[in-house]
């Protein structure tokens, strides 16, 4: 099988697509033939060693040191299932199916095996594989920081969202509006379009020095980008107010039941991927190249089927 391999921390260069032996499933795995993937900013992040501080040492005593032990990189996958382990009872061959696998990796191939028991779930079946990847990362990650906020326990739940325009953005303004939420988003003026297309009504502009001036509470304030202090944001905050980001120590764990929830959403058209450009998986490195502006609208989609 064809997969990409990251052979040390670095630019975009530092990928290489090989050659490598097609995993066998073992009694309780799946083998799942991807046809797509997405790179995101945990990517990109992964890739470069792009983070500050302790963070640096912290990140390479978890992936590796110099370069990452699991050389595949790609945490979110779609494809069908191609053959099953003896003990499977969940999926059969022909499947299609979503996943994440977290920091074991290895979605940036052609093929992958997983447990039938991991964050695998039936796709939703109004979705394309390159919609079924994209909403994965973003939407995981604001399902998990926006019901770690209480989002469901707070009736007419204010909520602003910095960073509304990437792909845990547009994913947590579209969870926050199935929970019927009051949503502020945070973005510059080239997300004007963008949160148009997603009803959002009240948008602050960075650029325009609209967030610093901005005065009214809310009961989250949810930095989807990693790019807003809690001391930043600290005043607008109500009394018991939560502050969220996905850049600190908190990680967002990956469960079922968050796919599971994707998948209804889809299906009933109260989500939706946002797709900003779908690449071949040769054109790997260009990909990364764009992820890196961090101006991406929504997802980066790799085509690997």
């Amino acid at each position: 099988m064809k997969a990409i391999i990251c052979q040390k921390y670095g630019p975009p260069e530092v990928l290489k697509i090989v050659t490598l032996p097609k995993p066998i499933p073992k009694d309780k795995e799946v083998l799942v033939k991807i046809m797509a993937t997405a790179i995101n900013s945990a990517d990109v992040r992964i890739r470069g060693l792009k983070v500050k501080g302790i963070m640096k040492l912290v990140m390479r005593l978890v992936i590796g040191f110099n370069k990452p032990r699991k050389s595949i990189l790609g945490t979110v996958f779609s494809g069908r299932i191609e053959a099953v382990g003896g003990k499977v009872t969940r999926f059969k061959v022909g499947d299609k199916v979503f996943g994440m696998t977290g920091l074991k990796f290895g979605t940036n191939a052609e093929y992958i095996t997983i447990n039938e028991n991991k964050p695998v779930v039936t796709a939703p079946k109004n979705a394309t594989f390159e919609e079924s990847a994209a909403i994965i990362f973003g939407g995981q990650s604001a399902i998990y920081f926006l019901e770690k906020s209480g989002i469901a326990k707070k009736p007419n739940v204010k909520v602003l969202i910095y960073g509304a325009t990437g792909s845990v953005g547009t994913a947590a303004v579209q969870i926050a509006q199935s929970h019927n939420a009051d949503i502020t988003a945070v973005s510059s003026t080239r997300g004007t379009a963008l949160m148009e297309k997603l009803g959002v009504n009240k948008v602050l502009f960075y650029d325009q020095g609209e967030f610093e001036e901005h005065t009214p509470k809310y009961d989250i304030v949810f930095d989807a980008v990693g790019k807003a202090s809690k001391k930043k944001c600290t005043s607008l905050l109500e009394k018991d107010g939560i502050f969220k980001t996905v850049e600190g120590m908190e990680v967002a764990s990956e469960s079922i039941s968050q796919l599971e929830k994707l998948k209804e959403l889809f299906e009933t058209e109260r989500y939706h991927a946002i797709i900003d450009k779908v690449f071949p998986m040769d054109q790997v490195v260009e990909a990364h190249r764009y992820v890196d502006q961090g101006r991406k609208k929504g997802n980066v989609v790799l085509r690997i089927g």
